[in-house]
């Protein structure tokens, strides 16, 4: 898919204070090591942190991602974030329909953690086989994510490193110049966001503490 416009970001459109009570917020809760399929896992059959994952799908993973998360989904955040992804999926040219947020995936991100190379769609959507799946789940099933956010949580004095990168590559394929550092996120309380099967990463944290939210919001496949 070709766009003319990778990402739309909205600098420091979160207040310190805002930014500052969903961090201690988040902070209060259990947290876990970041794996890859997280809380979707049951609808994709990927991997998660439910402990049932072997010690070399693990080892294998921490080479992909290191960092620690907390899920949240609590209305005040959606409230917050939702009016920003729809003026960006509009002002950006997308227009993509969507009408589901995922759990929010608040992260930490210490000194030597990373996220490598990814994108956050899936190859399909959402199935399950599982009859009792709670209402949360059934609101995925048969939908795709369409746009990601991530929003900035951490002044940037307070970290080096854990730069937010995307790789444009459908530009040009295996060319190193269609990658680009996002720096409109670096203020805190930015917001960025993405269609979710554009290329990116967070490069390792060399200093500090790195707190992000991320969100993925679903709709059903495109025609």
């Amino acid at each position: 898919m070709n766009l003319n416009n990778y990402y739309w970001y909205f600098q420091s459109a979160l207040s310190s204070k805002f930014c500052d009570k969903l961090v201690k917020h988040a902070l209060k809760q259990k947290d876990e090591t970041a794996l890859i399929g997280g809380e979707s896992s049951a609808l994709i059959g990927g991997v998660s942190g439910d402990g049932k994952n072997s010690k070399k799908q693990i080892n294998d993973l921490k080479e992909i991602r290191k960092s620690n998360i907390t899920w949240l989904n609590d209305k005040w955040i959606y409230e917050a974030i939702h009016p920003f992804i729809h003026t960006a999926n509009r002002n950006a040219g997308w227009n993509f329909d969507w009408d589901f947020s995922e759990t929010c995936q608040f992260t930490k991100y210490k000194t030597k953690q990373f996220y490598t190379w990814h994108c956050d769609s899936w190859p399909g959507p959402y199935v399950s086989s599982d009859s009792k799946l709670n209402e949360l789940n059934k609101n995925k099933l048969g939908k795709i994510r369409k746009l990601s956010v991530t929003v900035s949580l951490s002044d940037p004095k307070d970290y080096n490193g854990g730069e937010l990168e995307f790789d444009f590559r459908n530009m040009n394929p295996d060319k190193e110049h269609n990658r680009q550092i996002c720096k409109e996120i670096l203020p805190k309380g930015s917001i960025v966001v993405f269609p979710s099967h554009v290329w990116h990463r967070i490069t390792p944290v060399t200093k500090g503490i790195r707190y992000s939210l991320v969100i993925w919001n679903l709709g059903y496949p495109f025609k």
